[in-house]
C-alpha cells in the first residue's frame, strides 16, 4: 500500500478537543513518556491513514448481509439479516447521507479525514449502496425464497395465487383493505402528494377510455396491515401484489395501464437549537412534526417501472439520477421479520433462555435473591444477554423501589422498552415517597416521541425529571441507589450500576453488553459527583474511577496508550485491546499507530465504523483488527491495558467517535477487582483467539472472513449453560 506524505487532512465532522483531566489526572500519568514529536509528526502527515467512516459503515451493513448470504446460518436467522440489512440502510440514508447532502447545500463541505470531499463521498455512497441493495435483492429471491419453499414456506406474487387463494384476497380486500385506501390524482386540480418517507406507494398510470388521456396516480400501501399476508400458514404474498390486482374498484371506469411500487427516503435527523429554546421538550416535539416533510434523500423504484413513470417521480420529488435505486419487487424488506418469526423452531438459532449469574442466584430456596445483600458481599459483572437482565438490573432497581430503607435512586434512561417495568418500578419509587431522580435523554435518536411520554408519565408521578446539560446527550448508563442500613452495618450505602449498554429489558435479550454492580465507595462517590453535575450547578470535572466525556473520556485513554509505550519500552508487559462499536476519532486513532510504531501490540475488536488501518508498513503492523456478528448484537465497549503486569480494564458507553468524546455525557469506569477483570481477559482471549469465526480488517479497509471453528456467542452461551451457581 503506498501512503503519500501530505497535510494532516481535515475531519467532515470537526472535531474538537476534549477538556479536563483524567481519572484522578490519569492512572498512568505518571510514566514519563513523552510522544516523540518528529514521530508524531511523521504519523500526521500520513495522508491516507483512514479509511472513510461512511464507506467503512456500508462494508458493516455488507457484513450483515454476508450472514444472509450463509447458508451455515439457520434459514429464517438469514430472512431476518435481510431486513436487518434493509433497516440499516434505511436509518444510514435518513441519517448520514442527509447530512452529507445538507453540508453540500449549505456550503459547510469540508475535506474528511480521510481526504475526500463530501461530494466524492456521496458518488462512492450512491455507487456502492446501489450494488449492495442489488445484491440483497438477488440473495432473497434467488437464495432465501428458494431455501424457504424447500421448507414449506413460499413467498409468492398474485400470478402464482390459485383460484381460491384471489378468492380469499379479494374478500380481504373488499372487507378491510380497500375501506383504508386513498387514491390521490395528480393533475391542475390536484398537485403531486406529499410522499411520506419509508412508506410502500403505487405509482398507477390509468387511461380514460373515452378521451384516450393518461392519468398518474399515487395508491399508498398501508403500514397498519401485515407486510406479507398470510394465505394459510405456509404461503404468503406482498400486501401491494393484493391491491394492485384490485386497482380497478379504486379507478371505476377507467383503465389502469400500469402499477408499480416505489419507496422515498427523507432526511429524518433532527436539529433543535437548544440554546435558544426556553423549554427542550416543546422544541424538540415541534421539530419531529418537521421531520416528517423532510428532503427525500433516495429512491426506489421497481425495475419494471416506464420512464414515464419515473421522469414524472424524480421531477416531483428532486432527487438525482444517482439517488434512484432501480430494484426487482418487492420493495420494502423489513417486512421479513414477521417471516422470520413463525413458528418453525427448527430453521432459527438454538433457543437460549439468560440465567442468573451465579452471585446474584438463591441456590437454596424459590425466594429472589436480595441483591443489596449480594452486592455487599461482592462486586458484580453481569454480561447480557447471557446473565439475565430481569434478574440483576431490573431486579436492582425493582428491590430498591420497594425496600423501605432505600431513600434515593438516581437513573439515567436514554432508550427503553414500551412497557418498561424501570420505568414502573422509579414511578412506585416516587409514590412511595422515596427521593428519585431520572435524567431522560429526549434527544436519543427515533426514540425521541418514546421518551418524551416517559418525562411526562416519571413528572406526574412525582420523579424529579430532567433532561442534561445544553448542548450535550446524555448517553452514559448510570444507577445509584442510596440505602440506609443503621449505624452498626455502616450508615448510609451507595449501590451503583454502571453499564455499556441500555436500561432495556427487550433489547438486553439482543444486545451483548456488561454492567458492573458494585459498593465501591470511591466509584459511588465519583457516581454521586456525576449526577450532581447533570441535575445541578456543579462542575466537577475529575474523578477517581471514571472518565467522564466529554471531559476526560478521549484525554484518559491516550494517557494510558502512552503508559502502555513507557511499560514496552522498559521491557514490561505492554498492549492495548479495544472493544467497541466504532473506531474514528483520529486523535485516538494517531495514539493507536504511535503504540504501533513503538512496538505495543494493539488488538482492536470493532463491529462496524473502522477508520484505522491495520498493518500498514511503517505505521500500523502491530495494529489487528477484527470484528464478530452474530445473533447477538455485539455491543459492550472495553479498554484493556496491559499496564506493566498491573492489568487496568475499563467498561462503559463510549465509541471512539466524535459524537461521543465531545458532544455526549459517557463514563467509562476502571473495573475493581481481580474477578471482574479475570472474566474481561477471558472474553477478550477468545474474540481475539485465532480459531475464533471473526472478519479481519486488511490495511485497504476491507474485511475477510476467517471461518474459525469457535464462535464466540455459541461458546459463551455453552459456558453460562454449564456454569453451576456459586455458593451463597
Amino acid at each position: 500500500m503506498s501512503l503519500e506524505m501530505l497535510p494532516e487532512p481535515v475531519s467532515d465532522d470537526q472535531p474538537s478537543a476534549a477538556t479536563g483531566s483524567g481519572a484522578n489526572e490519569s492512572p498512568e500519568r505518571g510514566s514519563a513518556y513523552v510522544p516523540d514529536e518528529i514521530l508524531v509528526k511523521e504519523i500526521q502527515e500520513v495522508q491516507d491513514r483512514f479509511v472513510d467512516r461512511e464507506l467503512s459503515w456500508l462494508r458493516f451493513n455488507e457484513r450483515v448481509l454476508e450472514l444472509a448470504e450463509d447458508p451455515t446460518v439457520p434459514l429464517l436467522e438469514r430472512a431476518r439479516y435481510l431486513a436487518i440489512f434493509t433497516q440499516n440502510l434505511d436509518e444510514f440514508f435518513m441519517v448520514r447521507v442527509a447530512g452529507l447532502k445538507r453540508r453540500i447545500a449549505t456550503g459547510l463541505a469540508v475535506r474528511a479525514a480521510s481526504g475526500l470531499m463530501p461530494r466524492e463521498v456521496l458518488e462512492a455512497i450512491w455507487s456502492r449502496a446501489a450494488g449492495l441493495s442489488q445484491r440483497h435483492t438477488r440473495v432473497f429471491l434467488e437464495e432465501v425464497v428458494p431455501e424457504l419453499r424447500t421448507h414449506g414456506i413460499e413467498l409468492v406474487r398474485w400470478a402464482d395465487l390459485d383460484r381460491d387463494e384471489q378468492k380469499f384476497c379479494k374478500r380481504l380486500f373488499k372487507e378491510r383493505i380497500f375501506p383504508v385506501l386513498t387514491p390521490l390524482a395528480v393533475d391542475p386540480a390536484h398537485p403531486f402528494p406529499y410522499i411520506s418517507g419509508l412508506s410502500l406507494n403505487l405509482a398507477v398510470l390509468i387511461r380514460n377510455p373515452k378521451s384516450g388521456k393518461q392519468h398518474f396516480a399515487r395508491v399508498k400501501v398501508p403500514s397498519n396491515f401485515d407486510r406479507f399476508v398470510a394465505l394459510g400458514n405456509t404461503r404468503f404474498v406482498p400486501l401491494e401484489d393484493v391491491i394492485g390486482a384490485h386497482l380497478a374498484r379504486l379507478f371505476p371506469g377507467m383503465e389502469v395501464l400500469e402499477a408499480d411500487t416505489f419507496r422515498v427516503t427523507r432526511n429524518e435527523d433532527l436539529e433543535v437549537e437548544e440554546d435558544d429554546a426556553e423549554n427542550l421538550l416543546a422544541a424538540l416535539e415541534k421539530e419531529l412534526l418537521r421531520r416528517k416533510f423532510g428532503p427525500p434523500v433516495r429512491l426506489e423504484v421497481e425495475e419494471s417501472m416506464t420512464p414515464s413513470v419515473l421522469e414524472l417521480l424524480v421531477s416531483e420529488l428532486g432527487v438525482s439520477d444517482e439517488e434512484v435505486f432501480h430494484l426487482p419487487g418487492p420493495l420494502d424488506l423489513r417486512g421479513l421479520h414477521s417471516i422470520a418469526d413463525l413458528p418453525h423452531e427448527e430453521l432459527k438459532y438454538p433457543s437460549f433462555v439468560p440465567i442468573t449469574h451465579p452471585l446474584l442466584a438463591e441456590v437454596e430456596s424459590a425466594a429472589p435473591v436480595d441483591v443489596f445483600k449480594a452486592v455487599r458481599r461482592h462486586d458484580v459483572l453481569v454480561h447480557h444477554p447471557y446473565d439475565s437482565f430481569a434478574t440483576s438490573v431490573q431486579r436492582f432497581i425493582e428491590q430498591a423501589a420497594a425496600d423501605p430503607h432505600v431513600l434515593a435512586i438516581k437513573q439515567t434512561l436514554y432508550r427503553t422498552s414500551g412497557d418498561s417495568p424501570i420505568i414502573d418500578a422509579l414511578i412506585d419509587a416516587a409514590e412511595a415517597g422515596k427521593q428519585v431522580l431520572v435524567l431522560v435523554e429526549l434527544k436519543a435518536r427515533f426514540d425521541e416521541q418514546a421518551n418524551i411520554r416517559w418525562a411526562r408519565k416519571l413528572e406526574e408521578a412525582g420523579c424529579h425529571v430532567v433532561y442534561g446539560l445544553v448542548g450535550l446527550k446524555t448517553h452514559c448508563k448510570v444507577a445509584m441507589v442510596v440505602r440506609d442500613e443503621g449505624e452498626q452495618s455502616g450508615g448510609i450505602r451507595r449501590y451503583t450500576h454502571i453499564g455499556t449498554g441500555n436500561y432495556n429489558p427487550k433489547t438486553s435479550r439482543m444486545y451483548e453488553d456488561l454492567g458492573l454492580l458494585t459498593t465501591n465507595d470511591a466509584i459511588g462517590e465519583d457516581v454521586a459527583h456525576l449526577f450532581n453535575n447533570l441535575s445541578g450547578w456543579s462542575r466537577k470535572a475529575t474523578y477517581d474511577e471514571l472518565l467522564v466525556a466529554p471531559d476526560s473520556v478521549r484525554v484518559g485513554l491516550i494517557d494510558q496508550i502512552h503508559a502502555e509505550i513507557a511499560h514496552h519500552r522498559a521491557g514490561r508487559p505492554a498492549g492495548i485491546r479495544f472493544k467497541v462499536n466504532s473506531l474514528v476519532d483520529e486523535q485516538v486513532i494517531d495514539a493507536l499507530y504511535l503504540a504501533s510504531r513503538e512496538g505495543v501490540p494493539v488488538d482492536l475488536l470493532v463491529r462496524s465504523i473502522c477508520a484505522i488501518r491495520p498493518g500498514v508498513p511503517g505505521l500500523s503492523e502491530n495494529i489487528r483488527v477484527r470484528t464478530i456478528l452474530g445473533r447477538f448484537l455485539e455491543h459492550s465497549r472495553i479498554f484493556w491495558f496491559e499496564g506493566g503486569g498491573e492489568p487496568t480494564a475499563w467498561i462503559g458507553s463510549a465509541d471512539m467517535m466524535h459524537r461521543n468524546l465531545d458532544r455526549r455525557v459517557e463514563v467509562l469506569v476502571r473495573l475493581p477487582g481481580e474477578e471482574a477483570k479475570a472474566s474481561v481477559r477471558r472474553l477478550l482471549d477468545l474474540a481475539f483467539d485465532p480459531t475464533t469465526d471473526a472478519w479481519e480488517m486488511t490495511a485497504h479497509g476491507e474485511w475477510t472472513r476467517n471461518r474459525g471453528q469457535v464462535h464466540l456467542q455459541e461458546e459463551l452461551i455453552a459456558q453460562h449453560r454449564t456454569r453451576r451457581s456459586a455458593p451463597a
